[in-house]
């Protein structure tokens, strides 16, 4: 510690000679005055090791000092750790920079805190279906003040790749396929994470990942190739990420996939010229895990050759690999980099811990009085719990089965109906996975003794043990039953003989969906699918709760259940915000934000896609000589923004302040939504814009405005949307962000098929 304070002593009398000098100083000014101030005390070692960041492995307390990391640390080698959990430990390992260091340079400590850290929200594919920004923002804001408050002071979040093939299993990490929602979630997430105030120890800096194009891999198989032209990067794919760097997000992560014919990690285009020149980025980039080293196997060089390239395109911080910790001084002597570049790195890294307050008290995320009375708390679960219940869709309810009755008997079958540990869904590392709530507990805690609740399992997840094997190897059980399928469904319907209604909870496990968990076909497991024939032959009234953390191909369920709850992973209190919407505590208020299909053959799907020049007319299911298939139609099964609700919401016309509109003028757009059901409900109101006459070819909509509103039964109001021709604008052909006058179709609806329409003519 006596080193560190000396070396802040002498950070502080370079400031005070800087501020004399009676320039007007920024914030960013002095942060970068305080790094060269610490870059002129460091060796070219220590220089290079601030951009290692290896895995930490989790050691356990007193370990610190003696681990291989460790000797690393004291010898300056190392700039951060993640994957090494509580405060107790973080402080020991912290200790060890500060304190047996040259320099006593602080560590940064990350983590995948991804939808929670400890208290589990909804997967964020789920999370973004509330369409609810402040729940969004309270979300992330909860996890910062969880994960702060045990060491924790960097997440590796948010993920906003835009993915419209539901076989891609990291789809679930996301929030759909829509660029204009994922940008207002990314924003929420950012600023829920920073907050206002980096150096406030409740929260913790946000890293925006996989830059860039992540989520399109070819055939949906994790960590493919991408192509795709800048036009759709810019127009499509890059809104999210740019939202990020526009709310002030500290660092980026690399994807793994390559840019142009270039892996991410060494594409100068994309981390520099895009990220730092046109968007203006002034953070740090990361690499994902190991990324520098598995260039190699995409065929552009050996370990020195990629990790200098890397460090070149706009890299700062190696994860893992160990590229940039083994080969740069040989890279600078041979002269294939400049000491200038690992300089500009270096600096980067410090101005981040210094933005966090770690020179000033290198200690300040290891409150062990914090770590035991902020996370986990009852009040956290409470908001969980509320959050999960504004994530689910209603997807079906025929004969309004739902809500269900606190009276009888119900059959709770399924292999998701008993299994506290996969509520929490895929990438919850911190989470306390056998304190969630179960399905089968959450109906208990609601009904009390007022319902006999009779349980049988009915099925496995898959029929097939070594692909079971295959979806639990992060330790979350899926309790297979090693019966045959013939006896696990005659005991479900044994169970369900005197049931006024059956409850399936069938579907994913949590890890059927998340990283390397690409599916080549996408409908219900058979064995899942036969069981629940044999259920509908019984002619009771069947609820299927499916749990999924991908768009899944169920048209046969949906034509034969007569109501289907799409719950995702809800998280540490799955259970009981399931219970909530199931007895109707709570009315559902979702509404998707990824295409489900009728089928895996019509992948990928998406609402705002481009006609052909042969488009198939509106209301027809085939024709020859138009884009179609022979077997199916082109309509998905559940569209963009579909959600039902327990009451019911109509729609009036659009009004508008004007249909002709010139410059900066500002059109007003205005709908009358009622209550028109029994029950007080929350609707989305979704409003899309069609270009139709552009120099290039334009979607047959786009979202551009949402509303979330909540009406009580019978109520009225009038929900209203403002657009500018800023709104309008898009990438041309020459990548000008332009605005192109003409005719415009403004639709608002109740989703992304279901819309009333009207035209405008904006001039220039």
């Amino acid at each position: 510690m006596k080193k560190l304070i000396l070396f802040l002593f002498l950070i502080g009398g370079a400031l005070m000679a800087f501020k004399s000098s009676k320039e007007s100083v920024s914030p960013e000014e002095q942060y970068i005055h305080k790094a060269d101030s610490v870059l002129a005390l460091m060796t070219l070692e220590e220089k290079i090791g601030q951009l290692n960041l290896p895995a930490a492995g989790d050691f356990t307390t007193g370990q610190a000092s003696s681990s291989n990391i460790a000797e690393k640390i004291k010898a300056g080698k190392v700039g951060g750790l993640f994957n090494i959990k509580t405060a107790a430990k973080i402080k020991d390992v912290q200790r060890v920079a500060v304190e047996e260091s040259r320099l006593g340079i602080p560590l940064l400590f990350g983590m995948d805190v991804i939808h929670g850290y400890e208290t589990i929200f909804p997967i964020p594919l789920g999370l973004s279906c509330s369409w609810d920004m402040s729940l969004v923002k309270q979300s992330a804001q909860i996890a910062a003040k969880e994960a702060s408050a045990d060491g924790i002071n960097w997440t590796f979040s948010p993920m906003t790749d835009i993915a419209r093939d539901p076989r891609w299993g990291r789809v679930s990490e996301g929030s759909g396929e829509d660029p204009y929602l994922g940008a207002q979630i990314t924003k929420a997430m950012v600023h829920g994470y920073q907050g206002n105030d980096l150096s406030h120890n409740n929260t913790i800096m946000a890293c925006v990942k996989h830059f860039a194009l992540y989520g399109a891999p070819e055939a949906g198989r994790d960590y493919n190739t991408v192509d795709m032209s800048r036009q759709r990067m810019y127009n499509e794919y890059f809104l999210p990420y740019k939202a990020a760097v526009e709310a002030g997000v500290g660092t980026v992560m690399t994807s793994f996939n390559e840019v142009e014919g270039i892996p991410a990690s060494a594409n100068k285009w994309l981390m520099t010229d895009v990220l730092r020149e046109q968007w203006g980025f002034d953070g740090f980039v990361v690499t994902d895990y190991t990324a520098i080293n598995e260039m190699i196997a995409h065929g552009i060089g050996d370990l020195k050759t990629v990790s200098a390239l890397a460090l070149k395109a706009g890299v700062e911080m190696d994860m893992v690999g160990e590229g940039f910790l083994t080969t740069l001084k040989t890279s600078l002597e041979e002269g294939t980099i400049s000491e200038k570049q690992i300089d500009n790195a270096c600096r980067l890294v410090l101005i981040a811990k210094f933005k966090l307050g770690l020179f000033d008290d290198p200690y300040k995320y290891c409150d062990l009085d914090r770590a035991e009375n902020e996370i986990f708390t009852s009040e956290n679960r409470a908001i969980a719990r509320n959050i999960a219940a504004q994530s689910f869709v209603l997807l079906k309810n025929e004969g309004n089965i739902l809500p269900l009755k606190k009276e009888g008997t119900i059959a709770l079958v399924g292999p998701m109906a008993d299994n506290a540990e996969n509520m929490t869904g895929t990438w919850s590392v911190a989470g306390r996975f056998k304190e969630s709530i179960s399905l089968m507990q959450g109906i208990k805690n609601a009904v009390g003794n007022n319902v006999n609740i009779v349980h049988a399992r009915g099925a496995n997840i898959v029929a097939d043990s070594l692909l079971e094997s295959r979806v639990s190897v992060f330790g979350k059980p899926t309790y297979r039953d090693s019966r045959s399928e013939e006896e696990l469904i005659q005991e479900a319907l044994a169970a369900s003989k005197n049931a006024d209604v059956i409850v399936a909870a069938m579907g994913e496990s949590a890890e059927m969906s998340g990283e390397s968990s690409s599916r080549s076909t996408i409908e219900l497991p058979a064995n899942q699918r036969r069981f629940l024939k044999e259920l509908v032959k019984t002619g009771k009234p069947v609820v299927m709760v499916l749990f999924t953390g991908r768009p899944l191909a169920i048209q046969w369920e949906n034509g034969h259940i007569p109501a289907i709850l799409n719950v995702w992973f809800g998280g540490s209190e799955a259970g009981d915000a399931i219970a909530d919407v199931l007895f109707g505590k709570v009315n559902p208020s979702g509404k998707l934000t990824a295409t489900f299909p009728q089928n895996t053959g019509q992948i990928p799907i998406y609402y705002n896609h481009k006609n052909t020049g042969r488009p198939l007319p509106e209301g027809q299911w085939f024709q020859k000589f138009r884009s179609n298939y022979l077997d199916v139609s082109n309509e998905p099964l559940y569209p963009f923004g579909y959600g039902l609700s327990y009451t019911s919401f109509e729609y009036g016309d659009i009004t508008l302040n004007r249909n002709e509109l010139s410059g900066n003028q500002t059109l007003t757009a205005s709908i009358a939504l009622t209550n028109s059901g029994q029950y007080e409900g929350a609707e989305v109101v979704q409003l899309y814009v069609r270009d139709m006459v552009g120099s290039i070819t334009r979607p047959v909509k786009e979202l551009k405005g949402f509303q979330k509103v909540n009406l009580k039964a019978g109520e009225t109001t009038e929900v209203t949307f403002e657009l500018t021709k800023e709104d309008l604008k898009f990438y041309n052909h020459n990548l000008d962000f332009v605005f192109e006058p003409g005719e415009f179709e403004i639709l608002i609806g109740t989703n992304s098929q279901e819309l009333s329409k009207s035209k405008i003519n904006w001039k220039e």
